[in-house]
C-alpha cells in the first residue's frame, strides 16, 4: 500500500526517459516501476504526461519582512507550486536583512507556517558577521552563504578585496556571488543622466562591469581554496572565462538572459530592468552555447517583484528586478519544445544542479528514497501566459501574452500534492531544505 501513485507517466530519469509508475509513502519515493497491482489511498492517472524530478527555483527575493503589498513568502510560494516548483531558494536582502540566528530562527518559523513549498535559505554576508558566517551556514535551512559584491546597499555590499576575502575564509561550503564590479559602476554613474532611455541600463552595467567582478573572485577564489557560485552569469566573456574554473566554481544563468534581448527595454520599458541587465543577442546566444556544453549548472529566475509605480518611474530611478518564480518552468518547457534543449538537460539545471550546487539533501532525482518532489508536465498543452495568473500581490510579468508549448499541470512537495490543474490544494505544508 502507498499514500500515492502516479501511474502510467513518463518518468525523466538521469539515464534516459522511462514509463513507470511511481508509489508514494511517507513523503518518499518508495516503488518506482509496474505497481497495476499496488493499492493506494489517491491514485493519479497520468497518463501522456512527464513526471520530472521536483523543479526548484534557487534564486528568489520574496520580500519578507518587507511589503506584502509586493510578495510575501506565503503568495511567493503559491506563486512557485502554480508554476509547477517544488522548492524554491530565497535571498537575504529583506528589511531588515537575514544576517544573524535570530532572524534565520524567525524566517524558519515561517517557512513552516506559510510556505507552500520546501525553502532553502541565504544568509546574507556582511563586515559586521564575517567571522560567525562559518556557524551561520551551517544553521539548519541555510542553503549558502550570499555576497553582493555589487548592486546593493548597506550592510549587505561587500565590494572591496579584503572584505571578500575575509569572507572566503569563514566557512567551508560553497558562496554564492552578485557579481559586478562596484567601483566601476560608481564609476560610469555620471556618465548617464535621469530620464534617458531604457536601453542605457545596459550600458551603465556593461560588459566589462560583470567580467572584471568575477575575475577578481575567481582570484580570491584560487587564492582561498573557497568554491564559489556565481549568480545570474550574464555575458559571453564570462562564460568563455568560467569554463577554466570548473574545479572552484559553479555557474548559474537566468531564464530572462536565455530569453530576452536588448529589444524589450523598448517595448516594455522599466519592465525590462534588472541587475545585470538583458544584454544584445551575442550574449543570449552564448548562454545557450554554454547550456549545450555544461558550463553552466543551474537556471533560475531572479524572481524579484517591485510596484508597477516603482517599475514605471523613469531610468534611472525604475526599480531593477523582474518577476519569474510562476513563469520560469512554463517559459523553459517552451525552450524545450522549440528544440534549445531536452527534458533531462531541463531536470539537470533545475533539479539536480541545484541539490549538486548547494548540496541539497535526498533532492534532485527520481529515485527510491528520495523526498517525493515531482513536477508533472503535459508538453502538448499550449497556454499563453496572462497576468490573471500572477499569485504575487504586485500582478505583473514581463512575459505576459507569451505563448508557450508545455505548462506544469501538477505539483508534487514530498508526496503532498500541493497543485493540480492549476488549483493550489490543502494547506501550506513546505519545510525548510536540509544541506549537507
Amino acid at each position: 500500500m502507498f499514500d500515492l501513485i502516479l501511474r502510467g507517466g513518463k518518468a525523466v530519469l538521469p539515464w534516459g526517459i522511462e514509463a513507470l509508475d511511481l508509489g508514494i509513502r511517507g513523503g518518499r519515493i518508495a516503488a518506482m516501476g509496474d505497481l497495476r497491482t499496488a493499492g493506494a489511498a489517491a491514485t493519479w492517472d497520468c497518463k501522456g504526461l512527464h513526471l520530472l524530478p521536483g523543479l526548484v527555483d534557487a534564486h528568489v527575493h520574496l520580500r519578507e519582512p518587507g511589503d506584502p503589498a509586493v510578495e510575501t513568502m506565503g503568495t511567493g510560494t503559491k506563486a512557485a507550486v502554480l508554476g509547477g516548483l517544488t522548492a524554491v531558494y530565497d535571498m537575504p536582502n529583506t528589511s531588515p536583512a537575514i544576517t544573524d540566528s535570530a532572524q534565520l530562527a524567525w524566517k524558519r518559523g515561517r517557512v513552516a507556517e506559510v510556505a507552500w513549498c520546501d525553502m532553502g535559505l541565504y544568509v546574507g554576508a556582511t563586515r559586521k558577521n564575517t567571522a560567525g558566517l562559518a556557524a551561520l551556514e551551517l544553521e539548519d535551512g541555510v542553503c549558502a552563504i550570499k555576497v553582493f559584491a555589487g548592486s546593493s546597499t548597506g550592510d549587505l555590499m561587500i565590494e572591496d578585496d579584503a572584505g571578500l576575502e575575509a569572507v572566503m575564509r569563514s566557512g567551508r561550503r560553497r558562496v554564492a556571488y552578485h557579481s559586478e564590479d562596484e567601483y566601476r559602476l560608481r564609476e560610469r554613474r555620471p556618465m548617464f543622466q535621469a530620464g534617458m532611455a531604457h536601453r542605457n541600463h545596459m550600458e551603465w552595467r556593461d560588459v566589462e562591469a560583470a567580467f572584471l567582478g568575477t575575475r577578481r573572485l575567481m582570484a580570491l577564489a584560487r587564492r582561498t581554496g573557497r568554491p564559489a557560485h556565481i549568480l545570474h552569469v550574464s555575458t559571453a566573456e564570462e562564460l568563455e572565462y568560467l569554463a577554466d574554473y570548473r574545479d572552484i566554481c559553479t555557474v548559474e544563468v537566468l531564464l530572462n538572459h536565455l530569453t530576452q534581448t536588448d529589444e524589450a527595454y523598448d517595448r516594455l520599458g522599466g519592465y525590462a530592468v534588472m541587475n545585470p541587465p538583458i544584454r544584445d543577442k551575442r550574449h543570449m546566444e552564448a548562454a545557450w552555447a554554454a547550456v549545450r556544453d555544461g558550463r553552466v549548472d543551474v537556471v533560475g529566475s531572479d524572481h524579484a517583484p517591485h510596484s508597477r509605480a516603482a517599475k514605471e518611474r523613469p531610468w534611472p530611478d525604475c526599480a531593477a528586478g523582474l518577476t519569474g518564480v510562476q513563469t520560469l518552468a512554463p517559459l523553459m518547457l517552451n525552450h524545450v519544445s522549440e528544440g534549445r534543449l531536452s527534458l533531462m538537460r531541463l531536470a539537470d539545471l533545475m533539479s539536480a544542479g541545484p541539490a549538486r550546487v548547494y548540496g541539497a539533501v535526498n533532492k534532485g532525482r527520481l529515485a527510491v528514497g528520495y523526498d517525493a518532489d515531482v513536477t508533472l508536465v503535459d508538453m502538448a498543452a499550449s497556454r499563453v501566459i496572462e497576468e490573471s495568473w500572477i499569485a504575487s500581490p504586485c500582478g505583473w510579468t514581463p512575459f505576459a501574452g507569451t505563448r508557450v508549448q508545455g505548462w506544469p499541470v501538477g505539483t508534487v512537495v514530498r508526496g503532498h500534492v500541493a497543485m493540480r490543474e492549476d488549483e493550489v490544494l490543502g494547506a501550506p505544508a513546505g519545510r525548510p531544505i536540509a544541506f549537507r
